[in-house]
């Protein structure tokens, strides 16, 4: 089940939305280029949850700072197109909602609860982690309370044959939310061996999802 894009029209254009993919996309080419490669950039710049916990500093920067370059940071084109189609999809709506410079803080401060997310439940991991995962994970979370009943299209995949579908919203980011709690209960035995950070993807849910009405904007005449 792949989701592409929704029916849910916005009133104004989505800078933020953009300019973080544009950053992504950017550091993703970035790291491709570089003679360090992506490793290298991985433990110089992804968050380690041990330095996080400790403040330890053994990278180039600190750990704090460590949280918002991992956020754009990536492990593969995959892992980069799949975060950044979720960031596309729903971002549009999130950012139209509380306006851009809201949006901005929301969606770093959705990064920092993530990454402490991760953090707390794997204290003494130095394994490091990158992505936007558990930021465009808090704009999953706004969106589903927010529109719970916007359609999403999405492709079904049977056998080699495939569909296009009009899913609610509620429906297939409740299943995704399903999905992260299921993997981060089945992993949390395999501790520091690395792997996808679920905790960080339901940290950053819950902070979108229980903390979105406080950033909504008060609706005005004129939007700008």
């Amino acid at each position: 089940m792949i989701p592409f894009k929704d029916d849910n029209p916005t009133a104004t254009l989505p800078l933020v939305t953009i300019g973080i993919i544009v950053l992504n996309v950017a550091a993703y080419l970035w790291g491709l280029v570089s003679p360090s490669g992506g490793e290298t950039f991985a433990f110089s710049y992804g968050a380690i949850p041990h330095n996080l916990i400790t403040l330890e500093r053994s990278q180039p920067v600190s750990p704090i700072a460590t949280i918002f370059s991992s956020m754009f940071l990536h492990g593969g084109l995959l892992h980069l197109g799949g975060n950044m189609l979720y960031l596309w999809i729903f971002g549009d709506n999130i950012e139209d909602s509380m306006g851009h410079l809201r949006f901005l803080a929301f969606y770093l401060l959705a990064g920092v609860i993530a990454a402490y997310s991760h953090a707390f439940t794997e204290p003494h991991s130095r394994i490091p982690m990158i992505g936007a995962s558990g930021a465009v994970s808090a704009v999953l979370g706004a969106y589903l309370l927010l529109f719970p009943g916007a359609q999403v299209y999405t492709l079904l995949f049977f056998g080699f044959f495939w569909q296009v579908v009009k899913i609610p919203a509620l429906i297939v980011i409740g299943f995704w939310a399903i999905i992260q709690l299921i993997n981060g209960l089945v992993t949390k035995g395999l501790a520091g061996q690395g792997g996808i950070a679920w905790f960080a993807h339901l940290g950053g849910f819950l902070f979108g999802l229980l903390t979105i009405k406080l950033w909504l904007q008060r609706r005005r005449l004129r939007r700008w």
